[in-house]
């Protein structure tokens, strides 16, 4: 037999067959079926546009940015900008150019119901106010009604009552028919003054007696003593000021005006005492006897 063939190690490659060059061809290439075959180069990819060469300082106008926009160049995205859109800047979506912008809010709306309730309140607002107008504007335009009086039949007079005084049911002095007074300080007395010669004489000897029994001061002095007329009738009035020691009693005050008989009419005599004594209750006193008719 034989020997075997020698073999050499590593065994020999076979020869490989030469490639198609139309197999290399870049994907959607156009085929060129003139060219004689061969070896095809590979593909270049498209270049991005350049970027503008450096600007010239002295040819800047001022205000004007670096780099300018140019249609198919941008500074954010070298390579990848779409035409120019109006503006000269970058198109916009097809979303956008087909249904538009969005547009702002314009802020929360208040629901349907919660706008109604809001309208029916400032209605009603608006009637209350115009009907506190008219009736303001009716009240003025009513004449002031007219103060309170007390009528006293037995001694055939009437006064005034000002304002948060009211009439009394038992004079606390006998002999009077009439009284009134605010109910805190305040207190005027009337009743029938009997035939006399002398007003000023009456008067003064009614002080004395009153003073006495209403004042109890430790120290009495005379204020006032003069002639008066109230009503067509002349009279006299006479004023007492009582002071005290102790630091309990205020000082007080004790008036008294004698009306001669006028016309067929009789004296009177009014008493007005005040505890304690203040500017406003002798104001309102005055008034009172002012009043008398």
């Amino acid at each position: 037999m034989g020997e075997p063939p020698h073999r050499a190690w590593p065994p020999e490659e076979p020869p490989r067959r030469a490639r198609d060059p139309r197999r290399a061809r870049p994907y959607g290439a156009p085929v060129d079926r003139a060219a004689p075959p061969g070896p095809s180069a590979p593909p270049v990819p498209p270049a991005s546009p350049a970027p503008p060469a450096p600007p010239d300082l002295e040819a800047l106008r001022p205000g004007q940015a670096w780099p300018p926009r140019q249609s198919g160049w941008s500074p954010a995205r070298p390579g990848s900008a779409g035409p120019p859109g109006p503006d000269g800047g970058e198109d916009l979506p097809p979303s956008a150019r087909r249904y538009g912008m969005p547009a702002t809010p314009s802020g929360p709306r208040i629901p349907r119901r919660l706008r109604r309730l809001l309208l029916g309140l400032l209605a009603s607002a608006a009637c209350a106010v115009i009907t506190a107008g008219v009736v303001t504007a009716v009240l003025r335009a009513l004449p002031a009604p007219e103060p309170a009086r007390v009528t006293d039949r037995a001694a055939g007079v009437g006064y005034p009552l000002p304002e948060g005084w009211r009439t009394g049911t038992a004079p606390p002095v006998t002999g009077f028919t009439s009284v009134a007074g605010d109910g805190r300080t305040a207190t005027v007395l009337v009743r029938p003054g009997g035939r006399v010669t002398d007003a000023r004489e009456a008067a003064v000897t009614l002080a004395d007696l009153y003073g006495r029994l209403l004042l109890h001061g430790d120290e009495v002095k005379v204020e006032d003593d003069r002639t008066i007329t109230v009503g067509g009738r002349t009279g006299h009035s006479r004023t007492l000021r009582a002071e005290y020691r102790d630091v309990v009693n205020r000082p007080a005050y004790l008036r008294v005006v004698f009306l001669t008989a006028s016309a067929g009419r009789p004296p009177v005599v009014v008493l007005a005492v005040a505890k304690p004594d203040g500017p406003r209750t002798r104001a309102e006193i005055d008034a009172v006897l002012a009043g008398v008719r």
